[in-house]
């Protein structure tokens, strides 16, 4: 029987040991996709307890605790912050088969040195040791970050966002690390949301522009894009339903925007068409600047009601929509293709019943443009578990080009969730050196330390195009 979470965890064979331990385990970071908030890290936040790091705004260990019947007090409530702790130790001590076990220990064991089992007995011990560490200087949010060796990361930003944080944080000599914006125009597209007209407002403001048509909701976004690009934005991101494809002509979308600037609800049919111009419209403006389009689909969100009207989104109440469809995801990138106007782009799906699909769609839009234009992206939110990440990767495997793959990011509100990185590592290594071991592929250390790096972090440098020197 192999130990708990040993130094060769995860790693079933020899060849994924020394893929691990002698290229992935020390390989740098690049986070080109969180939601942590660049306002904590130009401040440096220090937190004052465990709770603070772990548990706020943390929906995967909230969904968890609920499953396990404890009052909603002590998760998004007002309990101290040390009962919710205590609450979270006792869930987590039976949460076995769930990423967020090995995920928690990983987080401990790197950045509280704390070796042993979170449950309800060590409860009492993991809150003292952690809040005493937590207030050493280095604890702080760039600490943290320094000290998980993570050359750059992306914060997600709204198009009316002021990003002064990411200006001061780049101004700032005392820190290394790059922190960029990245582009995330969800709410200047659900023209159905019931805020649609207050904030295009803002982004009125922040333009200085008034809209009164679609052309010119598309002329406020170019501007603000030139502005997200002079401080150093290279990537775009959508939280979509789906990835819609309805066609219009320019005077039947002109029609729906001013229905809605009049106030009135626009029909299921009607938004989806206007969905589609707008894709269209800012998939042409991410070719021009070289950005890279990121897609995230197939997420039913807010599905309790009683639950988000108290708490609002991202709470963590949403779950796995029904496949999308791959046609209109094919005619889409087709669309932008036709015009030489398709830009790299990462494909997400929450969905993984949907792996097979995006596999074969890849391959319809590759070009020598760059190594793996169009991307299958890293198993998402639901399925950034072992099981998960392993169908992903395989899957990519089977129908293209694993090599190429750029590989993890956290996806994440915390700035302990780094060990994710370090997971996928070795889950990464363990499936490479499974096929060697199974005579799949050849024992070739050269060019498994090369896919190894590449995926790690090397292929991410150069698909975005960032400011980094690859690692060799």
């Amino acid at each position: 029987m192999k130990a708990f979470m040993d130094q060769d965890f995860i790693l079933s064979n020899e060849v994924a040991k020394k893929l691990y331990h002698e290229v992935a385990e020390t390989m740098p970071i690049l986070d080109y996709h969180c939601h942590i908030n660049q306002k904590e890290i130009w401040e440096d936040r220090k937190f004052e307890n465990i709770t603070q790091v772990w548990l706020g705004g943390d929906h995967y260990k909230w969904r968890f605790m609920r499953s396990c019947g404890v009052e909603e007090k002590y998760i998004t409530g007002n309990a101290s912050d040390k009962e919710k702790f205590l609450a979270w130790a006792k869930c987590l001590g039976k949460a076995i088969g769930n990423p967020l076990y090995h995920w928690s220990h990983l987080e401990l064991r790197k950045y509280f040195d704390y070796q042993g089992i979170l449950n309800e007995r060590t409860a009492e011990e993991v809150w003292e040791l952690c809040n005493k560490k937590l207030a050493e200087p280095s604890m702080s949010v760039r600490g943290l970050i320094q000290s998980s060796n993570v050359t750059l990361l992306c914060t997600t930003d709204d198009p009316a966002d002021d990003l002064e944080c990411h200006k001061k944080i780049a101004e700032d000599p005392t820190f290394s690390v790059q922190v960029l914006p990245a582009w995330r125009p969800d709410k200047a597209m659900n023209l159905e949301k019931p805020t649609y007209l207050v904030y295009l407002a803002s982004l009125e403001r922040a333009s200085g522009m008034t809209i009164q048509s679609f052309a010119d909701l598309c002329k406020a976004l170019s501007v603000r894009m030139d502005f997200f690009a002079s401080r150093g934005c290279k990537v775009s991101d959508h939280g979509l339903e789906v990835v819609y494809y309805a066609p219009a002509s320019a005077d039947e979308v002109e029609a729906i925007f001013a229905k809605r600037l009049r106030g009135e609800t626009p029909s299921r049919e009607d938004e989806f068409k206007f969905k589609t111009a707008f894709m269209i419209y800012v998939g042409r403006e991410y070719a021009k600047r070289n950005w890279v389009m990121q897609l995230h689909y197939g997420c039913k969100r807010d599905n309790n009601t009683q639950r988000f009207e108290k708490l609002g989104p991202d709470t963590g109440f949403d779950c796995i929509g029904n496949n999308a469809p791959a046609a209109d995801l094919a005619d889409y990138l087709n669309a932008l293709e036709k015009t030489g106007e398709l830009p790299k782009t990462i494909l997400y799906s929450l969905n993984p019943n949907d792996n097979a699909a995006i596999g074969t769609i890849l391959g319809c839009f590759q070009d020598s443009t760059a190594i793996a234009k169009i991307q299958q992206g890293s198993a998402w939110w639901f399925n950034d578990n072992k099981k998960g990440m392993e169908e992903q990767m395989l899957s990519l495997a089977n129908l293209g080009n694993l090599s190429g793959f750029v590989g993890m990011l956290t996806d994440s509100r915390s700035f302990l969730s780094y060990v994710r990185h370090d997971y996928f590592r070795r889950i990464l290594c363990n499936l490479l050196g499974t096929l060697v071991e199974n005579g799949e592929f050849p024992e070739d250390y050269e060019t498994l330390s090369e896919i190894v790096r590449d995926v790690s972090y090397n292929n991410a440098v150069k698909y975005f195009g960032f400011d980094l020197k690859t690692v060799e």
